[in-house]
């Protein structure tokens, strides 16, 4: 007998439930916690996403970083010539590991920004520029010119797309959006070692009961000291959550999609209200992600950005018109919006160990020591 692997089975849905955004911090027993909250057994919630990650429902499973606090990172938006689109898309999707989400993005008429097709996000480790990466991409693709997007501050950063199916239009938590600073801790080599074996995706056979085991072995230490490891580093807040990813728009092997619009959110807010107005959008449960970000005249100089999804066009429409609503009844005028609807998309983690990243500039000729700030 098959083991069920689409997301809608009510099993698989209960883990999912769960296990795509709710398992919060470093775990010493992540599988054992998912069990807990689902209400489903260890053994049924390992072959469940052993199942879904086999099938493709699920795209990876591992423990997720903050990044933010552990590399410079930015949005980036390019401008491409048309004829070149699709292969700075792959260039940016297959040849570089430091180049995270890859999104091909449109608006809905002309519009400021609008001929900035290509968006992704980057990180590269501290010491090292953005700036100077981007000008290689750039070189590379044949890219007009790029915008670095940094964020000042994150307001919302979780997917949740199972439970957020069944959102009400306008639905908001009681408090605001949780602030989140974007200040780089510096991490010691040893601490490196361990964070690489933390961070990789699992395997479906590497979904077992003792999950970390073999990862203290990978990074060369006892398995105490790893999760002792694992443990500093929560508490400095570097971890993230540890997660199934679901595909969000690409079709699972039974055919069905978990979403199939995926919009950034642009506003701009009058100077001084960032900070409020980030608050209020992240309180927001449709948000995936919100960020104050300065777009500078390419973008109107829109100040707060966001991401939502959704299964209709309309309906994620109508949950941005109730952000909007609800920004002008806070007392934050909204002085510029757009919508950049997402169209093709890769996903996968940005590779930011400085250890990691000079191997790759070397493999491609280039001494790391040029690539510095």
């Amino acid at each position: 007998m098959s083991i069920p692997f689409s997301f809608e089975d009510p099993i698989n849905k209960a883990i999912l439930s769960v296990s795509e955004d709710r398992i919060s911090g470093f775990s010493r027993r992540p599988l054992h916690e998912i069990a807990e909250k689902s209400g489903i057994p260890l053994e049924m919630v390992i072959e469940r996403i052993q199942a879904m990650l086999r099938a493709g429902s699920v795209r990876r499973v591992r423990q997720t970083l903050l990044t933010t606090s552990l590399a410079p990172g930015a949005l980036v938006a390019w401008k491409v010539p048309p004829l070149k689109l699709t292969e700075a898309f792959e260039f940016m999707f297959k040849e570089d590991p430091s180049s995270g989400h890859v999104v091909l993005r449109t608006t809905d008429g002309e519009s400021p920004g609008s001929k900035y097709r290509l968006w992704t996000t980057l990180k590269v480790p501290v010491g090292f520029s953005l700036a100077k990466h981007c000008a290689y991409l750039q070189a590379q693709t044949g890219a007009e010119t790029f915008k670095l997007l940094p964020a000042n501050k994150l307001f919302a950063l979780g997917v949740g797309h199972v439970r957020r199916r069944e959102l009400e239009v306008g639905e908001r938590t009681a408090e605001p959006g949780r602030v989140m600073d974007t200040v780089v801790t510096p991490l010691t080599i040893p601490e490196w070692q361990v964070l690489t074996a933390l961070k990789r995706e699992f395997e479906p056979d590497e979904l077992v009961p003792n999950l970390w085991d073999a990862r203290a072995k990978e990074a060369g230490v006892d398995l105490e000291t790893f999760l002792q490891v694992g443990e500093s580093l929560n508490a400095r807040g570097l971890i993230g959550r540890f997660s199934t990813f679901l595909e969000h728009v690409k079709r699972h092997d039974d055919g069905s999609r978990v979403t199939q619009f995926n919009a950034l959110f642009h506003w701009r807010v009058p100077q001084g209200k960032e900070m409020e107005a980030g608050m209020e959008v992240g309180r927001h449960c449709c948000m995936t992600h919100a960020y104050w970000r300065e777009g500078g005249p390419e973008f109107m100089n829109a100040n707060v950005m966001g991401v939502s999804h959704g299964m209709e066009k309309e309906k994620v429409l109508a949950h941005k018109a109730a952000i909007d609503a609800h920004l002008e009844e806070a007392g934050i005028p909204v002085l510029y919006t757009n919508v950049f609807w997402g169209g093709r998309s890769e996903i996968k983690p940005s590779e930011f160990s400085p250890i990691s990243y000079a191997a790759w500039l070397k493999s491609r000729g280039i001494d790391p020591e040029t690539m510095k700030e």
